[in-house]
């Protein structure tokens, strides 16, 4: 629906939603929000009323901002509440209630020629402390753009969309709040309707017309509901669902129901959202889970933020894999759109590990599938699809850009199975393109079993014995250096810039893949339809070469769609390659271009000086 960029104690289960109709005579349900606007307004514009206009609209291009610099991709994001060290609260109620009601109008404009009369519009939250009170916002904006609303309570993002599709619910459209592994202070809303999660142009639109609903209204908001939301318990149905496709695709020849059986597996959910996989998937399938970790939900993260990315949350899970000798660890981001898992011998695969072991269990269902990752995976990734038969086409970072490149190659009649970012996002055509981290796990427990059934003791890890690491392997960011609102055209100019140099080969050894934005090698698919998709975050993936080691290397520079700053990615197959490459793009681009004047580069110099020194 993604990419983009810190980590245990056995706890009791949560308790599940009671779902209600709502009840007869139900008193009005009423809430008055008050929130001061900003008073320093730079500038007003008055705007002609419309006659479908609802009220004449008083555009106030600060406000406006404000609301425009919440999308973040295909997402919204922002600061939630207070606590964090020069970032002040943006996303607060009137926001997201103008976004809310946004959405809904923009879900019933959708839906008109289906002459749909009631829209329904589920809600599900991960634990965040700030979920409780941006949910009557929610609430207030889809009752104001006349959707019947339904609450899912605690949930997860793939849930949410699943809240579509199965039935007894099929709700129209969902929302998900969620910031993914940010830390606590953060929230944000992401959108689904029966044909997916939204594009970025599609929230821009919808940030568009919530900018402008903001803007115009007073410093109070008071909203009446004549019904209140319909809570309901999806996640006991999505979690029937999984555990359905696990005793199926298993078929089990001496206990079907508890294929799980034997298995002890650690779930890690980091007091996210996930602990639900753990008493109502693997427990009810016969799974040994003691010794699991951060269960239960806590808006606070106390322990670590969860992130499969995040060395500690790994850490913490290979060590309760060992402690308890299991066949399975697995991790979960906040809202379990995102995992990886430790093996039985205590090995994290995360990052291009997990990506090329889904590789390894799809190739063998699917042989000759084309795999979509982002242009962050290894040369050695790309050998290993290779050698198994597959393709490999390297797109745009970004889960959204990634997942959106594999339902467009299948639409132009080339088969891919499996879309995975390296943060964890990953998408199965099976599974409606959904980056669904539960899934992914499911995936990879049939393939356990599986492999036991067949005699084939070796673990999950097996599968990818073969894979290569790179030498080197570096990130690096370059915070930008200007006011919020110029941030973003800040860092265009510095990554075309960069583009630039390298065309007139200013860097000498240093090339542009021939298509601009992913690289391109044996078996991958150079992105050549009439239509490309719209360019969230500008980024360029160069190979480097140079007379001693020929091509050894690469670097990839773009934007981050989260924050204002630059990413750097740096791989290289020989020792101190990514310093020598960081060296040349500190001296040869940034200096001498005067790219240093509006980027902040300490990490950069720091990761250098030791060279420098030596």
């Amino acid at each position: 629906m993604s990419s983009t960029s810190t980590p245990s104690i056995y706890l009791q289960g949560n308790a599940h939603k009671t779902s209600f109709a709502p009840a007869k005579n139900t008193k009005p349900f009423h809430t008055s929000l008050k929130f001061p606007f900003s008073q320093s307004l730079r500038k007003v514009i008055r705007v002609n009323s419309s006659s479908t206009a609802k009220y004449n609209e008083v555009v106030v291009d600060e406000e406006i901002e404000k609301i425009r610099r919440l999308q973040n991709g295909s997402d919204v994001r922002g600061v939630a509440l207070d606590g964090e060290k020069g970032r002040k609260v943006d996303l607060a109620p009137p926001a997201v209630e103008a976004i809310a009601e946004s959405f809904g109008e923009w879900v019933k404009n959708g839906l008109e020629k289906e002459s749909v009369e009631d829209v329904r519009v589920s809600l599900g939250r991960d634990p965040r402390v700030s979920g409780a009170s941006l949910s009557v916002a929610v609430f207030a904006g889809l009752s104001q753009a006349g959707c019947s609303v339904f609450d899912m309570g605690l949930a997860t993002t793939p849930a949410c969309f699943m809240s579509t599709l199965l039935p007894p619910f099929a709700y129209h459209a969902s929302i998900m709040m969620t910031a993914s592994h940010l830390p606590y202070t953060r929230n944000g809303l992401k959108f689904f309707t029966r044909k997916g999660g939204l594009t970025s142009p599609e929230v821009e639109e919808i940030c568009d017309i919530a900018a402008r609903k903001y803007a115009n209204r007073l410093t109070k908001v008071s909203t009446m509901l004549t019904i209140p939301p319909t809570r309901v318990d999806f996640m006991s149905n999505y979690a029937k669902h999984l555990r359905d496709i696990i005793k199926e695709r298993v078929n089990h020849p001496l206990h079907y129901d508890t294929p799980l059986q034997g298995f002890k597996i650690i779930v890690n959910a980091g007091n996210g959202s996930g602990g639900f996989f753990t008493w109502d998937v693997l427990d009810k399938l016969g799974a040994d889970t003691f010794g699991s970790l951060h269960l239960n939900p806590d808006g606070m993260f106390p322990n670590h933020i969860p992130n499969p990315e995040d060395k500690i949350a790994m850490a913490l899970t290979r060590d309760a894999v060992l402690q308890n000798t299991a066949d399975l660890g697995i991790v979960f981001d906040t809202d379990v759109d995102r995992s990886g898992v430790v093996d039985n011998k205590g090995n994290p695969i995360n990052g291009d590990k997990l990506i090329a072991l889904m590789s390894a269990i799809v190739l063998r269902e699917h042989p000759e599938t084309t795999i979509v990752t982002d242009a962050r995976t290894s040369m050695a990734l790309t050998r290993f699809i290779v050698n198994r038969g597959g393709h490999h086409c390297l797109y745009r970072v970004g889960y959204r850009n990634v997942i959106d490149k594999g339902v467009q190659l299948n639409e132009d009649g080339i088969e891919a199975h499996l879309m995975m970012e390296t943060s964890g996002h990953g998408a199965l055509k099976e599974n409606h393109f959904l980056d669904d981290g539960a899934y992914m796990v499911v995936k990879i427990i049939i393939e356990m079993v599986q492999m036991k059934l067949a005699g084939l003791d070796d673990g999950i890890g097996s599968l990818i014995k073969d894979l290569e690491e790179p030498f080197e392997s570096v990130e690096m960011r370059m915070n930008i250096i200007s006011e919020p609102r110029e941030a973003k055209a800040k860092g265009v100019q510095a990554i075309e810039t960069f583009r630039t140099y390298i065309e007139k080969g200013q860097l000498k050894g240093w090339e542009l893949d021939s298509c601009g934005d992913c690289w391109v090698s044996e078996g991958c698919l150079v992105d050549s339809n009439d239509t490309p998709a719209a360019i969230d975050a500008h980024m360029y993936r160069v190979k480097v070469s140079d007379e001693e080691h020929g091509e050894h290397g690469w670097v990839h520079i773009r934007q981050s769609i989260h924050n204002p700053n630059l990413a750097v990615n740096m791989q290289s197959v020989v020792p101190g390659g990514c310093q020598s490459m960081a060296i040349d793009l500190r001296d040869k681009f940034l200096m001498a271009s005067g790219m240093d004047r509006i980027l902040d580069v300490s990490q950069i110099d720091n990761f250098t000086k030791s060279v420098r020194v030596g």
